[in-house]
Parts: C-alpha cells; sequence; structure tokens
C-alpha cells in the first residue's frame, strides 16, 4: 500500500492503488452545439469513463480587449474573435441540461474556468471537483476562489515550471485534496516534448496524486504515463478530428477513446504492487520446468502455496 494521500471525488478514490481516474475533455470542441456535447457526453458513459469537462469563459473578461475585433474565419462566416467566442459558449440553459443528461448517465462532470465569473457560474452547478487549466496555474485569486470551496482540485501544469507549481500548491494551502497533473501545453504535442519523466520527479516532490493530462496524437504515450504512475488521465476527446476547432486534431475519437479507458485500467492492473515473488499460478510450471541444486526451497515454495 503506498503512503500517497489520496482524494476522493463522490466516493470514488483517487491513488496509487486505485484504477486511474479517467476524465474525457469535451472543452469547446463541441462547437456551441448541445445536441454534439450530449454525444460525446454518451462516447465518455459507453466508454466507462468516470468524468466529462468543459470548458466555461466569460469573453468579455477572459479575451484581450485588443483580440475583440480581429477577424476569425469560422463555420459560421468570417467573425471578429469576440463574437466567435461567445458562439461556442454555453450559457446556463445548456449547462442545466449538461447537468441533468450528466446525472442520467451517472457520469461525473465539471469544467475548467478561465475567469472569476465563469467560476461562480460553474460553482452554482456544484460540481463535484474543479479544475485549473494550466494557463490559470498562475491566477492566484482564481486558485483561492476554488480553495473556499473545499472540493477537491486538480491542477495541470502546462507551460509551467517548478518555483510556479509550488508556488500555486502554496496559494491551495497545500496538497490536501489536491491532484497535480503532468500536462505539455501544445496542440498536438510532439512525443518528444511529453517529458513523461516528469510525472516520476512531480511524485517525488509532493505527496499527492499525480494524474497526467494529454494532448498528443495516439494512445501510446498515455498507457506509458499511466506506467509511470499517473492515477488520474485526461484526454481531449471528439466525434470527429475532421470537425473545425484548434482542439479536435488533439483529441481522441470514439473508438479509440474506449480502447484509452479500457487499456489504462489493463496498464494498472499489470503494475501489481511491486513485490517480486513466486505467483501461485507459476507453481506448476515450476515443478515441471525449474531445475535447481536447492531442492529444499522448491519443495518449501509448492508447500507455500500447497498450503494456501
Amino acid at each position: 500500500m503506498s503512503d500517497r494521500k489520496k482524494v476522493k471525488i463522490v466516493g470514488r478514490d483517487i491513488g496509487d492503488d486505485e484504477p486511474p481516474f479517467i476524465i474525457g475533455e469535451i472543452g469547446i470542441n463541441h462547437n456551441g452545439s448541445l445536441e454534439n456535447a450530449k454525444r460525446m457526453i454518451d462516447m465518455a458513459d459507453f466508454a466507462d469513463a468516470d468524468a466529462v469537462k468543459f470548458q466555461k469563459r466569460e469573453p468579455e473578461v477572459a479575451v484581450p480587449e485588443e483580440e475583440w475585433h480581429k477577424k476569425r474565419e469560422t463555420p459560421w462566416g468570417t467573425l471578429d474573435y469576440i463574437d466567435y467566442k461567445k458562439k461556442i459558449e454555453f450559457g446556463d440553459e445548456e449547462y442545466k441540461e449538461i447537468d441533468e443528461y450528466c446525472k442520467e448517465k451517472d457520469i461525473l462532470w465539471s469544467a475548467s474556468v478561465w475567469d472569476e465569473p465563469s467560476f461562480d457560474f460553474i460553482e452554482d452547478f456544484d460540481v463535484p471537483f474543479h479544475k485549473v487549466a494550466s494557463p490559470m496555474l498562475t491566477d492566484h485569486s482564481l486558485l483561492k476562489k476554488m480553495r473556499e470551496t473545499s472540493k477537491p482540485i486538480i491542477l495541470s501544469t502546462g507551460m509551467s515550471n517548478m518555483d510556479q507549481i509550488m508556488e500555486a500548491v502554496e496559494v491551495l494551502g497545500g496538497t490536501h485534496d489536491l491532484v497535480i497533473q503532468h500536462c505539455v501545453s501544445t496542440y498536438p504535442a510532439d512525443p518528444e516534448e511529453l517529458n513523461l519523466k516528469a510525472i516520476q520527479t512531480l511524485r517525488e516532490k509532493f505527496d499527492c496524486p499525480i494524474g497526467y493530462s494529454g494532448h498528443e496524437t495516439g494512445l501510446q504515450t498515455t498507457y506509458a504515463a499511466v506506467a509511470l504512475g499517473a492515477c488520474t488521465v485526461e484526454r481531449h476527446i471528439t466525434l470527429d478530428r475532421t470537425m473545425w476547432g484548434s482542439d479536435q486534431v488533439a483529441s481522441v475519437e470514439p473508438f479509440g477513446f474506449l480502447r484509452l479507458v479500457r487499456d489504462c485500467k489493463v496498464v494498472h492492473k499489470a503494475l501489481g504492487e511491486g513485490e517480486k515473488k513466486v505467483h501461485p499460478n507459476e507453481v506448476e510450471p515450476m515443478k515441471k520446468l525449474r531445475k535447481t541444486d536447492d531442492t529444499g526451497e522448491m519443495e518449501s515454495l509448492i508447500d507455500l502455496y500447497v498450503d494456501e
């Protein structure tokens, strides 16, 4: 058993000896369509993920004013950037439907918030955990508001060095009810950029669960993250990677996400406890195949498992 702290989200323990807590990051891949959002919730539910996550912004607050009137080519024509951001944002009506739909499906949901008004909006839905998106790691005012809720917090660390991460943890009051996720904020991330050994570095530095938020293409490197000790896995999901949107290409399609959830759990099971010993199912092959001068050692091992 690990001495590392665990985090509990609605009765689900997150920690070293628990199956990885897997989040399907819908983000803004719904492109402002509630139907698309529900289809991705269905996708995550069918794959047996633990949660889905959205992104929430108040455009006039989150978008710098000098960016408002820059033109953007969109599926709805050429729009000012601020109008595009408004078009893809869900409001109260849509999130009420999302909340009810996730409850029907018995899957958790939350949202990364990019400003304090968005935090207040999402907190009104009493989400079970809060997620700090990598760009917000240095927004200490927002971190303090999150911690005041006493809810578990998942902190992504893209674009951050260790000093910034340590400062964020200090602002959050330490590692209680905290999951820290290794992340590289490039879309899609090249395997050479992923630096997965940083998961081990974070595990050595902090006594809370360490997770992984990936933006790469493919699944292999996410399995490696679980093998290196990631207790949570977050990957962007999409109905189709050819859909319009900046995050689509770094997202996982339905069949791939089904495989991802299944195989992350298999990798976790395969890790075992780390003690080198004779497995009970090895006893019969040992009788047939082992050659040793120490017959007493073999007999004692056989007797051990026969007695059990």
